[in-house]
């Protein structure tokens, strides 16, 4: 496995490469969330690196990648233009597959159906359709509640907050709602490394500092019928994917209702769902190898 750097628009970006770029076989590029890094993908980066040239790279913001200032960076379509530039510089050649979970799905939705001429097959694992997420938002007051969290990221402080006690927060947030079995002193001090490196923090929360769906705060109403400005100002944006896609979804997500996988085919012309009734939001540390087997299905040739 190499460690790599490439300037995206003067954007210094890490990524890891396994695999032989030159085999006839699409490349992998797979895309990880909050609050992780490319690390979340050891288990798919080694097995695909068989037969494929795979790519993982740290977000903007994240670990060993550059962490803009700006927080207009962090703005979704800012991140799918960023994104489709840096899949044309690794992949000039031919698509790729690309496989993304949570943050790195919210990017990852947008990006194939605005740049599908890049991508060749989608995987998204418990990252939420930007339309079911938004409609949601707006009827759902389970999602708005699972979401409340989002103020705690964005509150005056909240760097400090995330960095107290060792990363306490961050930790409850990913190994207090991971299946025990799967959690290990390693995995957690590798993690602790990961937040405690400079700037990695704020560079995670300006994500959520620059989405544009919001839940209701505390002192707001969590009825719809609560203030306009909270959630009739919403729109669901109409984000349609006329790629082969494949949806893997653990049922007991702890960020997004099962209700967001209702009517997905609305948006998603090729869709295959798979959900794994035991799993947690963190499908990629809890059923690694299900998911290997499940992609490796989904990309035969049909």
């Amino acid at each position: 496995m190499k460690s790599k750097y490439i300037d995206i628009a003067g954007c210094n970006i890490h990524y890891v490469e396994q695999g032989n770029i030159a085999i006839d076989n699409s490349t992998f590029v797979f895309l990880h969330g909050f609050p992780e890094y490319w690390g979340t993908w050891r288990n798919q980066l080694s097995y695909f690196a068989q037969s494929h040239h795979v790519i993982a790279p740290d977000l903007p913001g994240y670990n060993l990648s550059d962490k803009p200032e700006a927080l207009s960076f962090y703005e979704v379509p800012n991140l799918i233009d960023f994104f489709a530039e840096f899949i044309r510089q690794i992949s000039p050649n031919r698509k790729i597959i690309l496989v993304a979970h949570d943050w790195g799905g919210a990017i990852a939705w947008p990006l194939a159906a605005f740049h599908s001429a890049l991508i060749e097959k989608l995987v998204i694992i418990n990252a939420a359709h930007p339309s079911t997420f938004t409609r949601e938002m707006i009827n759902s007051s389970e999602q708005r509640e699972k979401s409340g969290y989002i103020h705690q990221l964005i509150a005056h402080g909240a760097e400090q907050e995330l960095l107290a006690n060792n990363c306490l927060y961050l930790q409850n947030k990913i190994f207090a709602t991971m299946r025990s079995s799967f959690v290990t002193d390693e995995l957690i001090q590798s993690y602790i490394e990961l937040w405690q490196k400079p700037g990695v923090v704020k560079g995670m929360l300006n994500y959520y500092r620059a989405m544009p769906q919001l839940a209701p705060n505390n002192a707001e109403s969590n009825s719809h019928i609560g203030p306009v400005t909270a959630i009739d100002k919403m729109k669901i944006p109409r984000i349609i994917i006329n790629i082969p896609t494949l949806v893997l979804w653990g049922e007991k997500d702890q960020a997004f209702v099962i209700e967001n996988l209702n009517q997905l085919a609305r948006y998603v012309s090729q869709l295959t769902l798979k959900r794994f009734p035991k799993a947690s939001h963190w499908l990629t540390h809890e059923c690694s190898d299900e998911i290997n087997q499940a992609i490796s299905q989904f990309i035969l040739p049909k």
